[in-house]
Formats: structure tokens, sequence, C-alpha cells
């Protein structure tokens, strides 16, 4: 990632309520006269939005804002943040591109918190690189697992005070 500023330590994750991945259409389909219709790849990065929603305390909030408007320019720039996404919590590029006029949206509610909900763009989302998927798509996965576990656990079990390095 090439972004400098990150979400903030002190902040909370967002929610599992109303998460997801929503990848933008990289394709543009053209309906033929006779004949099924061409469809090709137009874009080979596009972007994912991830509508997110955070539970905030007052002092969590108040610390949202001002690095909202100061360390992210009002939402203008990228920011490093961990999502979640297929691979599991992974690092992500995101920013806050806006919807219906507004960044994001906060409403307080009971015992001084906060709800605070936007959408997130994320450019790059984290995936497995082709020689992993090459190896899912071919092997017992399972299996795979399971040997893996089996080797640990006779090299730190089984062999107490053996290194293997």
């Amino acid at each position: 990632m090439s972004t400098t500023t990150s979400w903030p330590a002190r902040l909370p994750r967002p929610t599992f309520d109303g998460y997801a991945l929503e990848p933008q259409d990289a394709t543009s389909r053209t309906d033929m006269e006779a004949g099924p219709a061409r469809q090709r790849r137009r874009f080979t990065g596009t972007p994912t939005r991830i509508p997110v929603r955070w539970r905030m305390s007052q002092i969590e909030f108040a610390t949202f804002e001002a690095w909202f408007r100061l360390k992210l320019a009002d939402g203008a720039e990228w920011f490093a943040v961990d999502l979640l996404s297929g691979i599991g919590i992974a690092g992500h590029e995101a920013r806050f591109p806006g919807q219906s006029g507004s960044p994001y949206r906060a409403v307080p509610g009971r015992g001084g918190t906060w709800i605070v909900t936007s959408m997130l763009e994320v450019r790059k989302p984290p995936l497995l690189d082709e020689g992993a998927l090459d190896i899912i798509l071919s092997e017992d996965v399972s299996g795979l697992f399971a040997a893996i576990d089996a080797l640990h656990s006779t090299l730190h079990a089984g062999l107490p005070g053996v290194s293997p390095w």
C-alpha cells in the first residue's frame, strides 16, 4: 500500500451489520442481433465498495471526526485499514467516496454512543495469488491442511527441543 495515513488503532473495526463486498463491474456487454451477446473485460482494476457501520463511544466519534477532517482532508485521501475479505482480515487501501452528498452519516444512540455508517471504496482488494489458486483448485485442501497440522505437531510437540532451523 502506498498510503501514509492509517485507520486509528483506537477506533473500532466495522461491525458485521450491513457489511458487504460489492465489486464494481469490469466488463462491457454488447447485445447482438443474432446469437449470444459479446462480453469483454474493460478494466483490470476496478474498485470494490463496502458499506460499513461502526458503533463508537463519544470520544471515539470525536476522534473519528477530527481524523477524517485533519488527516484525510475531509475524506479525499486514501488510508490503510484492516477489513474482512475472502482471505480473512487483511490490509486494504480505502477512501470515503461519499454517497448522496455525504461521506458518512452519524446518529447518536443511547448512553453516549454513535452509530456511524458510510461507504468505503477499496482499490486492489487482497486476493489469493495465481499459485495459491492453482493449488486450491487442484489439490485436496482439507487433506493439505491436515498434513500441515500433522507436521506442526510432529515438529513442535513430538520432537521437543529440536528446532527445525
